[in-house]
């Protein structure tokens, strides 16, 4: 069956977890699934449960407990949330495939950027456009430029969003 692909690269192996190769994901999660919990039950409960870090009330406010005040339970649930974060990252060797898949590749990436910064250069108010959306869409613009390593001062904003204004404002 040369035509089937698994989602992980290597074969099956009950001392390393699954990597993930980017297809399959439902595949791949029960495959990670069934690998946490031979390494034991409590890690795989761990991923679907949110970890909330040991607390104790002081004066009816909630205050971060110190490692050293920590219960048996809290550092054994600690503990299996690292192991599970280590066989999470262990499965993903592929950052490059998910860098890429989000981000994209430098070209993709300076294409998206040239093509945001002609649109910030450009911006004006649209016809009929409230103040709260053209500042959302201003947003956009300038939080999807900072993602791709383009930041502006403070005041340049500032001045842009004001001469972006119709003459309404």
């Amino acid at each position: 069956m040369a035509g089937n692909q698994l989602p992980f690269v290597e074969g099956a192996s009950i001392n390393r977890p699954p990597l993930f190769c980017g297809d399959n994901y439902p595949f791949w999660k029960v495959r990670m699934k069934i690998f946490m919990e031979s390494v034991h039950r409590s890690i795989w409960q761990s991923v679907v449960t949110d970890y909330k870090v040991p607390i104790r009330i002081v004066n009816g406010k909630e205050i971060e407990k110190s490692f050293e005040d920590w219960d048996r339970n809290e550092i054994r649930r600690a503990e299996n949330d690292a192991k599970a974060l280590n066989i999470i990252h262990s499965a993903l060797n592929t950052w490059e495939l998910i860098k890429v898949t989000h981000e994209g590749t430098p070209e993709v990436r300076r294409a998206r950027k040239n093509t945001l910064i002609q649109e910030y250069e450009t911006f004006k108010m649209s016809q009929g456009e409230t103040i709260t959306d053209m500042q959302k869409r201003f947003t956009h613009i300038i939080n999807h430029l900072k993602g791709l390593g383009k930041f502006f001062d403070e005041e340049e904003v500032n001045v842009k969003v004001l001469k972006s204004l119709n003459r309404k404002w």
